[in-house]
């Protein structure tokens, strides 16, 4: 309607400004001299008046016959509930046939198991079992309901003060899933219209639980202190509400897409010049760093209470399962009623929930757990110490062990290829069970793909040497052999 309006205008006036030579032209109309240009504007108006009033042409309407209907439910193909299946997505992984620990079987064979994040080599332990032998007993497998309907077992409080006990702080909460902790946590506190300033590299979990927050959420380059900084800055001096807003700084203490380690002294800096409340996720970090496994506050000598809320999985160095979330009170009983994950899950299984005391306790008493990692960690380091065609990018504590292509084919599936036939390899020649990092298509973390190695207190000197001795041999024959 409109572009048709448009050219009735356009042809009207240039044949009106022909024929009375507008705009010097004057027009007698009813015996009064006016100016040409007047009279082409008064008959514009009238023209537009009038294709106003008309009514649009519509045809008429005439109802399907059956046979017609037929034909189209006949032609209609409906879209395909999932997309195709290409061959570069299909993917075997391998099966475990036993508990996985420092070594484990598949396909009948043993291998050394460098895949499980079995920091304090916890898988198997004796003391561990007992205790969950025991509760299994008294309680049964689960609990059969939320924590606040009839869900809550006393063993579930005990574990929450020992947690809180153990990281010196007033208050925890126990989740039933490891990684719905971060699902909850974050959406519990930051809502539509909060600031959330996170780190580009942070794992899935995080991801989902800053997009179900519907906060504004801006990345700042993977662990880059520089580029954090910028960000908070343009954020405080553009934002004139800021201030009123709540804003947060999400990273985690040992990033399990990098195994680099994020400067908690520089972040705290940053938090109090700007003003904003951390979150921190402890996954992969309790149990692993610091004099005796207490995290990463403990690993910078920081207080606890400078963090805001402190998250982590207890699937990797506690050998358990579930999540938990530490703080003050205040942060504790908020979750209770707000927090979805907490709410609306059943309660952590009652024996999961002892073996998380149990093993703190043995790590309290046995720090030397977290010693013999370092040492397994150093010894790794060395021995793939002139390695050809990758190069650790990981942080020199951290048991995660990462491993980058030296230089890159172009493409991270072109990168990925070459990974997974290292991987196979190892695997099929020299029994060494190695991660690649194949990302779901969910996750949203864009850094570099490369080989993770999972290092335990529970490996031995000899299966560190001759992991690093296969990786090294393997690496050379598959980066080189594809030059």
């Amino acid at each position: 309607m409109e572009s048709t309006l448009l050219n009735v205008i356009n042809v009207t006036r240039d044949w009106l400004t022909l024929a009375f030579d507008v705009p010097f032209a004057r027009a007698d109309v009813f015996g009064v001299k006016i100016g040409g240009h007047l009279l082409v504007e008064g008959v514009l108006f009238f023209v537009i008046l009038f294709l106003l009033t008309q009514k649009s042409y519509k045809p008429p309407k005439r109802p399907l016959t059956n046979k017609e209907i037929d034909e189209l439910c006949d032609e209609w193909v409906p879209e395909s509930l999932i997309p195709p299946i290409i061959e570069e997505d299909e993917y075997d992984p391998p099966v475990l046939e036993s508990a996985a620990g420092p070594h484990t079987i598949i396909k009948g064979k043993d291998v050394i198991n460098f895949a499980s994040a079995n920091y304090l080599g916890l898988m198997g332990e004796k003391k561990l079992l007992d205790s969950c032998t025991a509760s299994l007993e008294k309680y049964g497998v689960g609990s059969c309901g939320p924590r606040g309907f009839y869900g809550t077992i006393d063993v579930h409080l005990d574990c929450e003060a020992r947690i809180a006990n153990f990281l010196g702080t007033p208050d925890s909460i126990l989740y039933s899933y490891g990684l719905s902790t971060m699902f909850s946590t974050i959406p519990a506190f930051s809502k539509k219209g909060d600031i959330i300033v996170a780190d580009e590299g942070v794992h899935w979990g995080i991801q989902n639980g800053l997009q179900l927050s519907r906060s504004t959420v801006i990345y700042f380059k993977h662990n880059d202190m520089g580029s954090l900084q910028r960000i908070l800055e343009k954020v405080t001096s553009e934002n004139k509400r800021a201030k009123k807003l709540r804003r947060y700084i999400v990273v985690e203490a040992l990033y399990q897409n990098s195994g680099e380690i994020t400067p908690l002294d520089e972040i705290i800096r940053l938090k109090e010049k700007y003003k904003f409340r951390v979150l921190l996720d402890e996954s992969n970090s309790i149990g692993v760093l610091g004099t005796s496994g207490r995290g990463l506050t403990e690993h910078y000598g920081v207080p606890v209470d400078k963090i805001d809320i402190i998250s982590a999985s207890m699937g990797h160095a506690l050998a358990t399962e579930g999540g938990f979330c530490t703080g003050s009170n205040r942060v504790i009983e908020h979750q209770r009623l707000s927090s979805s994950g907490y709410v609306f899950s059943a309660s952590l299984p009652p024996y999961l929930a002892t073996a998380a005391i149990t093993a703190i306790d043995i790590l309290e008493e046995n720090p030397d757990r977290v010693r013999n990692l370092k040492n397994n960690v150093s010894l790794l380091w060395q021995g793939l110490s002139g390695i050809k065609g990758l190069e650790i990018t990981s942080d020199a504590m951290s048991p995660i062990v990462f491993l980058r292509l030296t230089k890159s084919k172009g493409s991270s599936k072109d990168d990925l290829k070459i990974l997974e036939e290292i991987a196979d390899r190892v695997l099929k020649e020299d029994s060494i069970f190695v991660l690649t990092i194949k990302r779901s298509t969910l996750d949203k973390c864009r850094l570099p793909v490369g080989i993770k190695l999972l290092v335990s207190a529970g490996h031995s000197e000899e299966d560190i040497l001759k992991a690093s001795c296969a990786l090294k041999k393997v690496a050379e024959a598959v980066c080189f052999g594809h030059n």
